[in-house]
């Protein structure tokens, strides 16, 4: 369920609320149901049907690509050091992860 202050807004904000949804379903393995037909959906009065469009591969890069907050542990000195030369510690830990795992790309994106 999710509203607006204006129908652009309204329309936007089912748009978002159904990817993530349909996102949800996809990592659950869900049954996805097929599309409803617009002449057999029930409105009370004064309300509308609006048909919302999406389309997954793109929702699912960005969700894929979002960051994830990490804790981790290294040695004082290390960390002095790496906070003495900069070190963007996101930066080192993607590159040798993506080193050590074999990858480039997610493995995703259908």
């Amino acid at each position: 369920m999710t509203e607006g202050d204006t129908v652009e807004e309204a329309l936007s904000m089912a748009k978002d609320a159904l990817e993530f949804h349909l996102y949800g379903m996809e990592l659950d393995q869900d049954y996805i149901p097929t599309t409803s037909n617009p002449g057999e959906v029930a409105v009370d009065a004064g309300s509308f049907i609006s048909l919302i469009e999406t389309w997954m591969p793109p929702v699912r890069k960005e969700m894929m690509n979002r960051s994830v907050k990490k804790t981790l542990t290294i040695p004082k000195w290390l960390n002095d050091i790496a906070e003495e030369k900069g070190v963007n510690y996101s930066h080192i830990l993607q590159a040798a992860l993506k080193r050590y795992l074999g990858v480039q790309e997610p493995p995703f994106c259908k």
